[in-house]
C-alpha cells in the first residue's frame, strides 16, 4: 500500500497538534487514577453520605481485584465513549473538506489512506489504555497491594481489543454514510446492541463484553483457562475485520 507509513506519521502529527492524542491521553490518565481510590474509598463514602441510615448493612472491606473491576468499568464506558469520537471523524471529515480527494490524488493507494487512520487510532488507544493501566497498577499497588505485571498487561491488551471494535464499527459508519454525526449514532447504537447482547450467554462470551471475566481474572493472577480467552478474542477481532473490511470495499466504490 503506497504511502502508508507516510500517511500514518501525518496521521500521528495532526493526532497531536490538534490536541486529540493529549486530550484523550487526559482522560485516560484520570480514569487510571481515579479506578483505585474510588474502589478504596467507595465504602466510606457510602458510610459518610448515608450516615445511621444504612446501620444494618455490611459493606465489604476493598480488596485489588475492586480496583482492577473499576478501571475495567471506566474504561469500557469512558474508553468507549473516547473511540467513538476518535473514529467518528476519520473519514467522513477528510470527505467533506476534499482532503480525501486531494490526498488521494497524489498516487496514494485507497487501501493506504485507510491503513493510516486505523493505524492511527489503534496506537492513539493503545497508547491512552497503556497510561491507564500503568497508573491504575501503580495506584493499586500503593493503596492494597502490588499485583501482577504479567496479568495487568494481559488486562491492557483486551481492554484495547475491545476498545478497537466500537471503534472499527464507527469507522464502518463513517466510511459509508460520510457523516461523522451519523457515525458517531452508529457507534453508539453498536455499542448499546453489543452490550445488551453480552448478557446472552452462549453469544456473550464471543462478542466484546467476553472479555471482562478473563482479563479481571488475569489481572487478578488467578488461572485462566485458554478457551476463555480465546473465545471473545477470535470474536472480537472477527467482528474488526468484517467492519474494517466492509469499510474498505464501501471506500474502494466511492466517488471522492
Amino acid at each position: 500500500m503506497s504511502g502508508a507509513a507516510i500517511l500514518l506519521r501525518k496521521e500521528l502529527l495532526e493526532s497531536w497538534r490538534t490536541m486529540r492524542l493529549p486530550i484523550v491521553a487526559g482522560l485516560f490518565l484520570l480514569v487510571g487514577l481515579s479506578s483505585p481510590l474510588l474502589a478504596k474509598f467507595l465504602p466510606e463514602i457510602i458510610e459518610a453520605a448515608a450516615g445511621d441510615q444504612l446501620p444494618s448493612i455490611p459493606i465489604p472491606t476493598p480488596v485489588p481485584a475492586d480496583a482492577a473491576e473499576q478501571l475495567w468499568k471506566n474504561l469500557a464506558q469512558f474508553g468507549a465513549f473516547a473511540a467513538i469520537i476518535l473514529a467518528m471523524g476519520s473519514v467522513a471529515t477528510e470527505r467533506d473538506r476534499g482532503t480525501a480527494a486531494f490526498i488521494l490524488s497524489k498516487t496514494v493507494s485507497r487501501g493506504a489512506f485507510l491503513a493510516a487512520k486505523v493505524g492511527s487510532i489503534g496506537a492513539v488507544l493503545a497508547l491512552c489504555v497503556a497510561l491507564a493501566t500503568a497508573v491504575g497498577w501503580l495506584y493499586t499497588a500503593i493503596l492494597f497491594e502490588p499485583q501482577p505485571v504479567a496479568g495487568w498487561i494481559a488486562f491492557a491488551f483486551l481492554a484495547w481489543v475491545g476498545l478497537a471494535a466500537w471503534a472499527a464499527l464507527t469507522f464502518l459508519g463513517s466510511t459509508v454514510t460520510g457523516s461523522a454525526a451519523a457515525a458517531a449514532g452508529i457507534g453508539f447504537v453498536a455499542l448499546l446492541v453489543l452490550s445488551i447482547a453480552a448478557a446472552i450467554p452462549n453469544l456473550g462470551r464471543v462478542l466484546p463484553g467476553g472479555l471482562a471475566g478473563p482479563a479481571l481474572a488475569m489481572a487478578a493472577g488467578l488461572p485462566v483457562d485458554a478457551a476463555d480467552v480465546l473465545a471473545p478474542v477470535l470474536g472480537t477481532s472477527i467482528l474488526i475485520a468484517l467492519a474494517l473490511g466492509a469499510s474498505a470495499w464501501s471506500f474502494g466504490r466511492q466517488e471522492l
